[in-house]
C-alpha cells in the first residue's frame, strides 16, 4: 500500500486565490477518475520513457566505470545525473511488479556510487571529483520520492542502504546551499527537496533550513510581471545597462517553479501561492499554441529546445497542480507532455522536432531528467485537479502586442500569426557572451495552420555546459533572423547590440514593432565604412507578416537580411522566381516574397541544422541593392 501523499490540494481551502468555493471543494477532494486522457497520456509516455532507458543502460560488471550507467546515443560521456531514473523505474516496478526496473534501478544506483558518490555526501556532474555538485540537489529528490512512495518494492537491506546515503546527500544540501550562492534553480529546488528529505528521515533541521529559504526566494520575482528571476551570475546582484535581472524561461518552468508550487502547496504558503500564481500566469503567455516553451529571449537559452530545457524536469507539477487556480494551467501541462511526447522516438526524448527528421541521436539527459515529474504527477493522481486541454492558452487567443518591461521583450499576435520580437540585454555571463535573441531580433514566428516558422538560435553555438550539451553536426549556421555584413571577415550583426530599442504601434489592423538596431561584432565594436545604423520593421496583419529594414546610410559592403525558415527536409521548396520562394508543409503553402532577389545560403545538402532549438531550417537571404538605395521589404503569406 502506498504511503501518503506529501502534497494534498485541500491544504489550499483557505488560501485567497480568487477562486470560488465550488471549485476549490471540486479540486480538493479525491478525484480517481479524472482526467482520463491526460493519466493515460503520461502513463504510456511514462512507460515507454522507462523502457527506453533500460534498452540504453549498460550492463557490465567486469567495468565498474560503466556499469549500471545509462549509456548515451550522442555524447561520448557518461551523464553523472542518470541515477535520477531510479524514481521513475521504481514508480514502473511498482505498478508493473516487474523486476527489470528494480534491477534497473539498482544498477543506476551501484554506477552512481562507484563513479559520482563524494564523501561529503554530495554527486557530482561528471567522474571527476572536482565537478560540478550542485546537482546533488536533483538526485537527492529523485531518490527521496523513490523511496517514500516505492521503497516497499526494495529488498530491506537495499531500502536502508539507500536512506542513509539520502540522509548524506540530504546533509549535503543543507551544510552548502544558500540562496544566493548559485543560479537560483538550485537554492530555488532545494526548497522543496529539503523539505521532502526532511519528512522522509524526520530531520526538522532540514525543513527549518527549507522554510528559511522558502522566505528568502519571494524577493526573486520581478517588479512588474512576476517573473522569477536568478539565472546569471551572481544570481542575486547582476543587472544589465538597461537594469534587468536574468530570467531564463526554461529553467523556470521546468525545474525552480516546480519545487515552489510543490513546497508551497505542502506548506500552505499562502504569500508564496499568490506570488506563484502571478508568476505562473506570467511565464504561461510565453508558451505556443503547439504546446512549446518560447524561450528564443532567454539567458540560458543555449539549452532550449523547443519544448523546455535540455537537462531540466519538466514543467507537468507546476501547472498541472495549479490547474484548479487555472484551468489554463492544465492546458499547459497537456499540450506540453504532447510535443514531448511528438519529440520521443525508440522511447527517448529528442531534443527538438527536427531531430529525428534529421537524423540526429537524441541525448538520454532528456529522458531521464522529463520521466521523473510524470512519475510524481501519477503518485499525487488522487489529489490533483482536473487537468485538460478545454481551457485556451493566453497566446492561443492573444490579440495585438505585449510588452514584457522586465524583459524589453514584445509579443504579437494578429490573425493565426504568433511572433516575439526581443531587445532584452540580460547575459548569463557577464565575460563571455552567449548570446539569446537580442538587439530587436525576431526571436519566434509561428503561424497556427503551419506551426513553427523562424526560431532563434545562438549567434554563434558554443558548449556553454560541455556536460550538458551536444556537439553541433555540420557546419553552425545561426537561426535568428538578422541584420549582417562581414568586413575583413568579422561578423557585424543587430543581435550584438544590447541598447537596441524598439517601439510599436497598433493601428487599422496593422501590428507595427519598430526596432531602432546598429551592427556589431561579438565584442559589441560598431562596424565602419559601411551603413551601420538600421531600423527593423515588423508588420503584421491577419494576412501576412513582413519585414522591412532601411537606413539612412549609404550600404557600401555587402550587406543581408538573413530569415532562416523552420522546414524539414522533407518539405518541397520552390523558387518561383528570383524574388519568390514557396515551401510546402502539410497544412499549407508558405511563400517568402521580397523585392530584391532572395538567395538561399551555403548550406551542404538541403537543410541547415541547430541544436537550438533543435529545428531544421533553410536560410534565406536578401541583400541590400547597393545602386538603387533602397530598403529591404520581405514579406511571408500562408495558404
Amino acid at each position: 500500500m502506498k504511503r501518503r501523499n506529501f502534497i494534498q490540494l485541500s491544504t489550499l481551502a483557505g488560501v485567497g486565490l480568487s477562486l470560488p468555493i465550488s471549485g476549490f471543494l471540486n479540486s480538493c477532494v479525491s478525484h480517481p477518475e479524472h482526467s482520463i486522457e491526460f493519466k493515460n497520456l503520461i502513463s504510456e509516455l511514462l512507460k515507454d520513457w522507462s523502457d527506453g532507458m533500460l534498452k540504453v543502460q549498460i550492463n557490465n560488471p567486469s567495468n565498474l566505470d560503466e556499469h549500471g550507467a545509462l549509456g548515451c546515443p550522442s555524447c561520448s560521456h557518461i551523464h553523472g545525473r542518470c541515477m535520477d531514473a531510479v524514481y521513475p523505474f521504481l514508480y514502473m516496478a511498482d505498478l508493473t511488479g516487474d523486476d527489470k526496473y528494480i534491477e534497473g534501478a539498482k544498477l543506476v544506483m551501484t554506477w552512481a556510487e562507484n563513479n559520482v558518490s563524494q564523501e561529503s555526501g554530495a554527486w557530482t556532474v561528471i567522474k571527476n571529483p572536482k565537478s560540478w555538485k550542485g546537482i546533488t540537489v536533483f538526485g537527492a529528490i529523485a531518490l527521496a520520492e523513490a523511496l517514500h512512495y516505492h521503497g516497499h518494492v526494495l529488498d530491506e537491506a537495499t531500502r536502508k542502504a539507500w536512506t542513509v546515503r539520502l540522509e548524506k546527500a540530504g546533509q549535503y544540501i543543507y551544510d552548502t546551499f544558500t540562496i544566493d550562492f548559485t543560479n537560483i534553480n538550485y537554492p530555488g529546488t532545494a526548497v522543496y527537496g529539503l523539505n521532502l528529505i526532511g519528512n522522509v528521515l524526520n530531520r526538522d533541521d532540514f525543513k527549518a533550513k527549507s522554510k528559511t529559504l522558502a522566505s528568502q526566494v519571494k524577493s526573486y520575482f520581478t517588479a512588474n510581471e512576476g517573473l522569477l528571476f536568478g539565472e546569471c551570475k551572481k544570481s542575486s546582484s547582476k543587472l544589465s545597462e538597461k537594469g534587468l535581472h536574468g530570467v531564463d524561461l526554461g529553467y523556470n518552468v521546468e525545474e525552480t517553479l516546480n519545487s515552489l508550487v510543490m513546497y508551497a502547496l505542502k506548506e500552505k504558503d499562502e504569500e508564496l501561492l499568490q506570488i506563484l500564481t502571478k508568476s505562473l500566469n506570467s511565464h504561461l503567455e510565453f508558451m505556443l499554441p503547439d504546446g512549446a516553451w518560447d524561450n528564443s529571449w532567454g539567458n540560458r537559452m543555449y539549452k532550449w529546445s523547443y519544448w523546455g530545457s535540455r537537462t531540466c524536469d519538466g514543467s507537468q507539477p507546476a501547472f498541472g497542480m495549479m490547474a484548479h487556480i487555472n484551468p489554463a494551467f492544465g492546458t499547459a501541462a497537456v499540450k506540453n507532455t504532447e510535443l514531448l511526447e511528438r519529440c520521443t522516438a525508440d522511447g527517448l526524448i529528442h531534443g527538438g522536432p527536427g531531430f529525428i527528421e534529421a537524423g540526429i541521436p537524441p541525448c538520454v539527459h532528456h529522458t531521464f531528467t522529463h520521466a521523473k515529474p510524470l512519475a510524481a504527477l501519477l503518485d499525487h493522481w488522487d489529489h490533483l485537479p482536473e487537468i485538460n486541454a478545454n481551457t485556451s492558452l493566453p497566446r492561443a487567443t492573444a490579440d495585438g502586442v505585449k510588452h514584457f518591461k522586465d524583459l524589453d521583450v514584445f509579443l504579437f499576435a494578429r490573425g493565426d500569426w504568433r511572433g516575439t520580437v526581443s531587445a532584452y540585454d540580460a547575459e548569463y555571463h557577464y565575460k563571455y557572451d552567449f548570446r539569446q535573441a537580442s538587439g530587436g531580433a525576431l526571436g519566434v514566428l509561428f503561424h497556427n495552420k503551419v506551426g513553427l516558422l523562424c526560431a532563434a538560435s545562438m549567434a554563434e553555438y558554443h558548449l556553454v555546459e560541455k556536460n550538458n550539451q551536444q556537439a553541433q553536426p555540420g557546419k553552425d549556421m545561426c537561426l535568428t533572423p538578422r541584420i549582417e555584413t562581414f568586413k575583413d571577415e568579422v561578423w557585424y550583426t543587430n543581435l550584438y547590440d544590447l541598447p537596441a530599442t524598439i517601439a510599436t504601434k497598433d493601428e487599422n489592423g496593422t501590428i507595427e514593432l519598430r526596432a531602432d538596431v546598429k551592427l556589431k561584432n561579438i565584442n559589441r565594436e560598431g562596424v565602419t565604412g559601411t551603413a551601420s545604423a538600421f531600423i527593423i520593421g515588423y508588420n503584421c496583419t491577419a494576412d501576412k507578416t513582413e519585414i522591412k529594414v532601411n537606413t539612412k546610410q549609404d550600404v557600401t559592403a555587402q550587406t543581408a537580411f538573413v530569415l532562416p525558415i523552420v522546414s524539414p527536409n522533407n518539405e518541397v521548396v520552390t523558387h518561383v522566381s528570383d524574388t519568390e520562394i514557396t515551401i510546402q508543409k502539410p497544412e499549407g503553402l508558405v511563400t517568402i516574397k521580397a523585392n530584391v532577389p532572395l538567395k538561399i545560403k551555403d548550406i551542404s545538402g538541403s537543410r541547415t541544422f541547430n541544436m537550438v532549438p533543435g529545428v531544421e531550417a533553410i536560410p534565406i537571404e536578401a541583400f541590400f541593392d547597393t545602386e538603387k538605395k533602397q530598403g529591404l521589404e520581405l514579406s511571408i503569406v500562408v495558404s
